[in-house]
């Protein structure tokens, strides 16, 4: 088989110039990444194997998916081409990036792995059907990673061909996650020479978990003034509840909705927390134990879901039909 010199990514340590955090401070092998043990457990075996099976990565944002997919490639010498579906989700980038590199051998020895985050972006009428044949024709020679948001967007049959990973974090699981997280922050602050207050790194960690990404992003931006403090934490967005209490009283379904619509750019969990705290100004007494419960569930949910607006309308439709005003 000929030999194709192209360009690829190759496994390789933190880039100390890097500008940004989340790439700067990715974690470069399985132990150093953030995630249930479970999950740990199952990335640890494949590298006791050596045997990496085409695999399907499904879950929330920032959670971890790509960076354990390139930490996996990373610990087993493979070199790897990461093909981002949402900017080069066509059938040309399967037929030509794609096909070069995974018809040929390894440099390194061994076999390729492809990398297809943000698989979900793919054509699911041109690039995912024409996926399966090639999953099938490069297998003696090429392993593919496929990471999504939304696996519902992924066709069956690739389902079929691939193992698929859950990166599903429990109540149980995510506090020790967290303080994983914590410890992990601390530390890249006081790399970067950043002053810090804990109670405010712990508020922001709290806010996005588990999209991991983010708050390491929004640390970066807070730091820009040399320090992290109380003073620099965005205030929630005053958002008016009279209109959607008032709708879901009268039990008008439409302009709860459109209320929802109208405020979705507000985080949902500061949403939740925003009916909590002023509950009592429009919730009959009896109804606020039923309430309390209800928002905790949607506000656990408001962490995995894929669509924020639907998770939202939902808490509130339950809220209308079971509160009284």
């Amino acid at each position: 088989m000929e030999i194709i010199s192209i360009g690829y990514s190759r496994g390789v340590g933190s880039t100390m110039n890097e500008f940004l955090w989340v790439e700067k401070y990715r974690p470069q092998t399985v132990a150093d990444t953030i995630l249930p043990s479970a999950l740990k457990e199952t990335f640890t075996e494949i590298l006791n194997h050596k045997e990496l099976p085409n695999l399907l990565f499904t879950g929330t944002a920032g959670i971890g998916k790509t960076t354990i997919a390139k930490a996996v490639c990373n610990e087993l010498g493979l070199d790897y081409l990461l093909i981002n579906g949402s900017e080069e989700g066509n059938i040309d980038t399967l037929r030509h990036k794609i096909k070069q590199f995974a018809s040929t051998i390894s440099l390194q020895g061994g076999y390729k792995v492809v990398i297809l985050d943000e698989a979900d972006y793919l054509n699911p009428q041109s690039t995912q059907p024409a996926l399966r044949g090639f999953i099938e024709e490069f297998s003696g020679n090429c392993r593919f990673i496929m990471t999504c948001n939304f696996k519902n967007r992924i066709i069956e049959p690739l389902h079929s061909r691939c193992s698929v990973v859950e990166f599903n974090v429990s109540k149980k699981d995510l506090a020790d996650l967290c303080g994983q997280f914590m410890k992990r922050v601390t530390n890249i602050l006081t790399a970067e020479q950043i002053t810090y207050e804990e109670p405010v790194i712990a508020e922001l960690i709290m806010k996005h978990m588990p999209d991991w990404r983010r708050v390491l992003n929004e640390l970066q931006r807070y730091s820009l003034s040399g320090k992290i403090d109380s003073g620099i934490l965005v205030n929630i967005q005053e958002v008016s509840l009279n209109n959607l209490m008032s709708a879901m009283k009268d039990k008008n379904f439409k302009q709860m909705r459109q209320w929802v619509t109208d405020n979705i750019d507000v985080e949902p969990a500061a949403l939740f927390r925003k009916i909590y705290d002023n509950m009592y100004e429009f919730i009959d007494p009896q109804s606020i134990p039923q309430l309390v419960l209800i928002l905790a569930d949607y506000q656990y949910k408001n962490s995995f879901v894929a669509d924020h607006e639907l998770n939202m309308v939902a808490c509130c439709t339950e809220i209308m039909a079971g509160g009284k005003f």
